[in-house]
């Protein structure tokens, strides 16, 4: 089998078909180059090479002085005209700009935060569930998976509910974008659509944090624009930037796993079997053993900031890698069967929400509480829950998503 990762033709090749490529791949003694082709005003194409091993990714995740995430984190490297539009991202940062943002929004993920938010995710799944078996089943993903985690994100922002439609309509419109086009046409639309949408939900939240620092109240937006006891708060383009990170990255997590999980649960009827039979104690392994397998957000890149050797390669300052997440979480050395679905499995080592280091996912623990919570509702008053047939999924070089998974109870 030829192997171009760089090639978008790869991503639309059988998931049975890539793993094989992958597991090929790690098999090998260095990272393999990769070519990538230049589209003036959208791609670079300055190739990569691919960090496929787990240990190889962990050494890339831990190492940010190295392996730099600016200028940008995504495959195709953004070009530079994209920051002076949206303003920057702290996943596309390092220390010690990277450090002060994380600082201040990490406020938002502290224990205390997250169970406060406990009622209003269990509120939400109860809602989400009574509609499910008013309407009948149908799609997963339409029905439960894409429901809950904007709603949560929004509950956390405290964006009013007469828009929240316009917010998922802008998230789903962003999140199709990273999904391969088979024509330069199609390409430059989407990534029209694309900027357009993100700046629609900028500017919907910027607004809203204009209204909040003349009239706070309890929300994140209110907590973020007003200077805390460390006179530290957001710009308006910081939230901006932001909002956008936690609505696509934490709703593509959570969803994604989600909707995956369902499936993967129907697949392994033993597994499922084991979940139910004591929830409480198995849910946790179930839920990591989910993200490495499914891995929501498949790769990363970052730029060498100096010569490193890395396994027998040497890397030069300015040379571009990426790392696979979604390999790194089916590497043998660590994972034994790594195809194989087990909730009791010792997932702790996977990178499912990026390396360890930091940039690791601030909303990790909150993607735990939305899944855990969201199949304890399901599996509690739904109990014969299942997959039918198999799931329609974007075809991305980024994001694990799917797009619809029927179902049935």
């Amino acid at each position: 089998m030829e192997i171009d990762l760089a090639d978008l033709g790869f991503w639309r090749r059988p998931l049975k078909e890539r793993h094989e490529a992958f597991a090929r791949l790690r098999q090998l003694d260095r990272p393999v180059f990769f070519e990538e082709k230049r589209v003036p005003l959208l791609r670079s194409g300055k190739g990569f090479y691919a960090l496929v091993r787990h240990a190889d990714v962990v050494e890339a995740s831990r190492n940010a002085k190295v392996f730099s995430s600016e200028p940008g984190v995504t495959s195709p490297e953004p070009p530079g005209w994209v920051k002076h539009v949206f303003g920057e991202s702290m996943v596309n940062m390092d220390d010690p700009r990277h450090a002060r943002l994380r600082r201040i929004v990490s406020r938002a993920f502290s224990p205390k935060m997250l169970a406060g938010l406990q009622g209003g995710i269990d509120a939400a799944c109860a809602r989400i569930v009574d509609d499910v078996t008013a309407s009948g089943p149908g799609d997963f993903v339409g029905q439960v998976a894409a429901k809950l985690p904007i709603h949560v994100i929004c509950d956390m922002m405290g964006v009013p509910d007469d828009v929240r439609a316009r917010v998922h309509k802008h998230v789903d419109i962003s999140t199709a974008y990273s999904g391969v086009r088979p024509s330069l046409a199609q390409t430059v639309r989407m990534a029209a659509q694309n900027t357009l949408a993100l700046l629609a939900l900028q500017r919907l939240v910027i607004d809203l944090g204009k209204e909040r620092a003349r009239q706070p109240r309890g929300d994140l937006v209110s907590a973020l624009v007003t200077a805390n006891v460390d006179g530290e708060r957001l710009t308006d383009r910081e939230l901006g930037s932001f909002f956008t990170l936690l609505l696509v990255a934490g709703n593509e997590t959570a969803r994604n796993t989600m909707a995956h999980g369902i499936k993967l649960l129907t697949d392994n009827p033993e597994q499922r079997r084991l979940l139910t039979e004591d929830f409480d104690a198995r849910i946790g392994g179930a839920i990591e053993e989910m993200v490495r397998h499914v891995s929501p957000i498949m790769q990363f890149r970052r730029t060498v900031t100096q010569d490193h050797d890395l396994r027998g390669l040497h890397l030069k300052a300015g040379d571009k890698v990426v790392l696979f997440y979604g390999s790194a979480n089916r590497d043998e050395s660590v994972f034994p069967d790594p195809d194989r679905f087990d909730i009791t499995r010792d997932t702790k080592p996977h990178v499912g929400f990026g390396g360890p280091g930091p940039h690791f996912c601030l909303g990790a623990n909150l993607a735990r509480q939305e899944i855990r919570t969201m199949f304890r509702e399901l599996f509690t008053r739904l109990p014969e829950i299942r997959s039918v047939g198999e799931p329609e999924l974007l075809v991305s070089n980024f994001d694990n998503s799917v797009r619809s998974q029927a179902f049935t109870f």
